[in-house]
């Protein structure tokens, strides 16, 4: 067993500190494609022409008209903050179909949170709790379980 010299455990916790920030930002980033592809697979509830009536049915995820929305979703990268690592999930800015004028951003936010006549088609809040009850624990455990450093 090494001599328990000065310093040893400041060594020791400043490696340990830098591999959990590797660490963390590698699962920050599985688990936002995990989100990322779940909330595609929700926008894709059928698919009809646009004008016409939906396939899909209120609480369920949208019906593809042009794949627009879908096409939109995306992550970003991730980001140092002073919490933590910090990623967002959601629908990009400025794309628009291309029989409308009103970006996905702003009807993927009507589907998820309520049309005038109350119905909601979500998919990126279904995406995230999916992700959280069950991508969430084997990310941690296989990206956690890898080795660790020794001094």
């Amino acid at each position: 067993m090494p001599e328990l010299r000065p310093g040893v455990f400041t060594e020791l916790f400043t490696a340990i500190g830098a591999a959990a920030e590797v660490k963390a930002r590698e699962a920050l980033l599985q688990l936002g494609d995990a989100v990322e592809r779940q909330a595609k697979i929700n926008a894709s509830s059928g698919s009809h022409a646009h004008g016409t009536r939906t396939p899909a049915r209120p609480g369920s995820g949208p019906a593809v008209v042009s794949g627009t929305l879908r096409r939109s979703i995306t992550r970003t990268t991730p980001v140092r903050v002073a919490t933590g690592w910090e990623l967002k999930v959601g629908t990009m800015p400025g794309q628009v179909p291309s029989y409308g004028r009103t970006a996905s951003s702003r009807y993927g936010l009507y589907l998820e949170t309520g049309l005038r006549n109350g119905a909601v088609y979500p998919f990126l809040s279904p995406a995230v709790r999916f992700v959280r009850a069950v991508v969430l624990p084997q990310v941690v455990q296989t990206v956690f379980r890898s080795p660790w450093p020794h001094i």
